[in-house]
């Protein structure tokens, strides 16, 4: 199991690649979307923003926060293994090892960034 500081910096790995993306693909490709990632095994879920712009920073939830747009849920492993291969995330997704809530579109969209 890893830690919520280990989830963190993965999650801010992916979002980074999104933010390093040429502008003109971000636009073309990504809608301003609140996102969350629920860790279960750790008890903690992370947020960001993404948009045409980038990304806001990983940090993680507090009391009050509104529900995301677009909701992730996965074990520490499984967010570790989806950072270190993007292209995990489909598997992920397809065996019930991670839980997407949100707009379908929004899901094509997002897979096709990763």
């Amino acid at each position: 199991m890893a830690t919520a500081e280990e989830c963190r910096k993965a999650l801010e790995g992916l979002t980074a690649r999104i933010s390093d993306m040429h502008p003109d693909d971000r636009a073309a490709h990504l809608a301003d979307r609140t996102l969350s990632c629920h860790i279960p095994d750790l008890g903690v879920t992370f947020l960001t923003r993404l948009g045409p712009d980038g990304s806001e920073q990983v940090r993680e939830a507090a009391d009050g926060d509104k529900t995301a747009q677009v909701r992730f849920t996965a074990n520490s492993d499984v967010v570790l293994s989806i950072s270190d291969n993007p292209g995990s995330f489909a598997h992920a997704w397809l065996t019930g090892r991670l839980k997407v809530h949100g707009n379908v579109f929004d899901l094509l969209r997002l897979r096709k960034l990763l």
